[in-house]
């Protein structure tokens, strides 16, 4: 009934896959267990004393403690039931932690490609409205389903004892239920997972919106994304209708056969009360058992309802889990530099993009980059300068050929341990939202405020820390909004400077920089290339210039490799790249 599929209504799970999520604190469950069983002890006791009650009134026998001890009974049953509520309030808060810490540990493990290849905000949604889902397996009657199993069995054993005509009718009606709502709860999985689907399109839709109001605002594109957020809001909507309407089916399938209950007994029992087979007071406890049965019956429809929505939204979490973490089936040596072999060495490495149906965007690229020494990467947009970085820090692996550090295949270390070794400033220079101290503690967590004030002052950047009275607690906005490109492009380099890497990779971007920020960022890259063997992508000629050697990449090819002078002799492209100001002459104002 809920087995494990992906079809066209998105991916499912099995009940199996969701038992693990659904006990994270066995106390409390085991608690929660103990109180409903109780629970089901003290309301079956309740009926029995007053079937006792009523023959004890029809045979004018005194009733001594009979009323007190029910009282109390509906007291206890009362305490009970809250006291369980509680516990599964706080056993579904553990549900949704586990789920998200899990999910997330998976999702910030999975390799580079499938980021690539996914929407963040249908990520983000997965994390929460689909993890909360969980939550109301337990909130919802699973756990109280057992107690209400346990009433279940023990009326229909009291009912059998009172009249096993009655239970027979009693039961006919309620498997005719039973059987409808199997056939709806598996419609009600697919239309659970396809509305989950339609959330986290939505969501992903007001993050791209909301990530780039600035963009959107100024292409006078609001008004386009308020109507496409909201096709997808409607989208939402319509998805979640679905869900309503199918999960109503079960209302007015349980109220029938409540109702039809109720009637076949008043009018079959009735009779048989007037023909002297049963007394009132047999009649009257059967009818007390019935009702008690109709809770504990909604509870376990709520509980197919509710695992059957939940499977839907688990479905969307366990695709992510299933998927292979960036470190499944990797070597796990660590990195041990061969002795005198270069630092860095790419050598024949070809490379294609997962999905691009084997088109390489890399042909054949060999060179190598002496320790300690700097290497510059130069070449139109799409020479395949930044996918060399990529292979580097192995967020893809090379299709042919090998990337080596320290003269060992990168493929066969633990990435981790590779990492380490390299230092990675991205073009657009990611700043985190936070504070100054948490963007330079990323790599180098145990850094001192003065080591972080250091390495600010080391890329001159030491106005940040005076220019607030918070000092390094500064914010510095959602994505670093909060400062200026140059400055975003320093504290990243900071940053890699922190991490005491001995490789150090900048893709170095100075197009829109002003020439103070420029020269800024110039000597920041010097400084950060001290002691370090650094390959650089760069813009800017007064970058190449510095350099041990530049490699002219075009069409995802080496043309040349040389000095600056050798290769304004040598290479017709690199003459055209200074040529056409992509390379600023070194004697010219930036």
């Amino acid at each position: 009934m809920f087995g494990r599929r992906r079809g066209d209504d998105g991916p499912r799970a099995s009940v199996r896959e969701l038992l693990p999520y659904l006990f994270p604190r066995k106390d409390l469950l085991a608690g929660a267990i103990v109180l409903s069983v109780l629970g089901a002890a003290a309301a079956l006791a309740q009926p029995a004393l007053a079937q006792e009650l009523i023959a004890r009134v029809e045979r004018s026998s005194p009733l001594e403690w009979l009323p007190a001890l029910l009282l109390v009974l509906v007291v206890v049953g009362a305490l009970l039931d809250g006291f369980q509520h509680f516990l599964l309030q706080v056993l579904g808060e553990h549900v949704v932690l586990l789920t998200r810490r899990t999910l997330v540990a998976r999702m910030l493990r999975l390799p580079v490609a499938e980021f690539d290849a996914r929407r963040l905000g249908d990520l983000v949604s997965r994390v929460g409205a689909d993890t909360t889902l969980l939550r109301a397996v337990l909130t919802q009657g699973l756990v109280e389903s057992v107690g209400g199993l346990l009433t279940i069995v023990g009326a229909v054993i009291a009912m059998l004892v009172i009249d096993p005509l009655l239970l027979g009718l009693t039961v006919l009606v309620l498997v005719g239920a039973i059987v409808a709502m199997l056939v709806v709860m598996p419609l009600l999985t697919r239309a659970s997972a396809a509305a989950q689907e339609q959330v986290g399109h939505l969501t992903s839709a007001l993050e791209r919106a909301i990530g780039a109001v600035r963009t959107v605002r100024a292409a006078g594109a609001t008004d386009r994304e308020i109507a496409t957020i909201g096709e997808r809001a409607g989208a939402a909507f319509g998805a979640g209708i679905r869900v309503a309407r199918i999960s109503a089916l079960v209302v007015p399938i349980f109220g029938v056969a409540v109702q039809l209950a109720f009637l076949v007994v008043l009018g079959v029992g009735g009779l048989r009360v007037a023909t002297g087979e049963i007394g009132i007071a047999q009649l009257v406890g059967f009818l007390l058992f019935l009702f008690l049965m109709i809770m504990p019956l909604g509870q376990v429809a709520g509980a197919i309802a509710a695992i059957s929505v939940a499977l839907g939204a688990l479905g969307r979490i366990q695709e992510i889990v299933r998927l292979p973490a960036e470190e499944d089936g990797d070597a796990e040596a660590l990195l041990v530099p061969v002795p005198d072999a270069p630092m860095v060495a790419f050598d024949g490495v070809g490379f294609a993009y997962p999905g691009s149906d084997g088109r390489k965007v890399l042909h054949d690229v060999s060179f190598a980059v002496p320790a300690g020494t700097r290497t510059a990467l130069v070449g139109p947009s799409g020479a395949g300068k930044s996918t060399t970085f990529a292979l580097l820090e192995r967020f893809y692996d090379a299709t042919d050929g090998r990337v080596l550090v320290g003269g060992v295949d990168v493929r066969e270390v633990d990435r981790a341990s590779l990492r380490a070794r390299i230092g990675y400033v991205e073009q657009d220079a990611p700043v985190l939202a936070g504070t100054l101290r948490d963007n330079l503690r990323l790599g180098a967590p145990d850094a001192t405020d003065d080591d972080l004030e250091a390495a600010l002052a080391s890329v001159n950047l030491s106005s940040l820390v005076t220019r607030s009275d918070a000092g390094l607690g500064a914010e510095v906005g959602e994505g670093g909004v909060l400062l200026s490109g140059g400055e975003r492009q320093r504290l990243a380099i900071a940053r890699a400077l922190l991490a005491a890497a001995p490789v150090l990779l900048l893709d170095e971007s100075t197009a829109n920089l002003d020439a103070r920020n420029e020269a800024s960022l110039k000597a920041a890259l010097d400084v950060a290339s001290e002691g370090r063997t650094t390959l650089v992508i760069a813009h800017r000629l007064a970058t190449v210039v510095d350099a041990d050697q530049i490699v002219v990449l075009d069409g995802g090819r080496v043309l040349a490799v040389g000095t600056h002078e050798e290769l304004l002799t040598a290479s017709p492209l690199y003459r055209e790249l200074a040529a056409h100001q992509l390379l600023a002459p070194a004697d010219e104002p930036a």
